[in-house]
């Protein structure tokens, strides 16, 4: 009686599980593709779903809006710089951190996380009043300013996570032959940390193209972001072509999720080592 119940409950908890797996999935890509078919609606208006019949005009306005196309490239090169520079940073950070011990090295740990845990909100406009009061309105370089240091926290963890996979013996041994820290560090540490950079880059790139929050206080008439631009068309104007915008941003997740597959493993981009001989 007792074991009948008991597998009555399991059969009914595997169900309720598999109910709520079914429901998160749905909820993560039921909007994406509703957005990815509006984009190719044929109708001039918003009208309800699925649209009559599918057209390219709301892919062929964002692409020849000068708007969208100026504030895509800002997009590309502020994401660039700023990927650039936080897993430059970060994986010194990381390499610091993980290769000594010092005083106050829990509390330098907690200021590197700290832009996770600060709306960005206040980081945006705390970095606005930083910038106008030493008198610095470059537009591009405040952004990628701003960008790196969003990034700089997840670029750190990577980074840490990947310099985990590496004994400290093999940048020992090198010492030991007569290579110096600098040498040991470009020959050693850095070959074997390339799945952590390269994830570093990619994840930093995909965020910069997603942030709204702090750009919106630090961009100007003349550099702007794509999210920012969506943002303001939504308000002034809104049609379908943020459907279409949606659609180019989910392919290029999508390739920068490709390239780090096929560059180093999706396994590794979350962080499980990179020296495989430790197992």
């Amino acid at each position: 009686m007792g074991k009948s119940v008991l597998k009555v409950a399991d059969g009914a908890m595997g169900l309720i599980f598999r109910l709520v797996f079914a429901a998160s999935i749905l909820l993560l890509v039921g909007p994406i593709l509703i957005t990815l078919l509006m984009s190719f609606d044929s109708r001039e208006f918003l009208g309800p779903f699925p649209p009559p019949s599918l057209s390219l005009q709301w892919y062929q306005s964002f692409f020849g809006s000068s708007l969208f196309m100026g504030s895509a490239w800002n997009s590309l090169i502020i994401g660039a710089i700023s990927a650039s520079l936080s897993t430059i940073v970060g994986l010194l950070a990381a390499f610091s951190l993980s290769r000594s011990s010092f005083r106050g090295k829990g509390a330098l740990e907690a200021l590197l996380m700290s832009p996770v845990i600060v709306p960005g909100v206040i980081i945006g406009f705390s970095m606005l009043l930083f910038f106008s009061s030493i008198g610095y309105y470059g537009g591009r370089s405040r952004l990628a300013l701003a960008h790196t240091l969003i990034a700089l926290p997840f670029s750190v963890r990577i980074m840490h996570a990947a310099l985990q996979g590496i004994p400290h013996n093999l940048t020992e041994a090198a010492l030991n032959l007569g290579a110096n820290a600098r040498q040991s560090f470009f020959d050693i540490t850095l070959p074997l940390v390339r799945s952590g950079v390269i994830s570093s880059f990619l994840f930093s790139l995909a965020l910069s193209f997603d942030e709204v929050a702090v750009s919106i206080f630090l961009v100007d008439p003349q550099t702007t972001t794509l999210p920012i631009s969506l943002l303001a068309n939504m308000r002034n104007q809104f049609d379908l072509t943020i459907a279409a915008a949606s659609g180019v941003l989910i392919v290029f997740t999508l390739f920068v999720v490709v390239v780090a597959d096929r560059l180093v493993g999706l396994d590794k981009v979350v962080g499980e080592g990179v020296y495989e001989g430790k197992r």
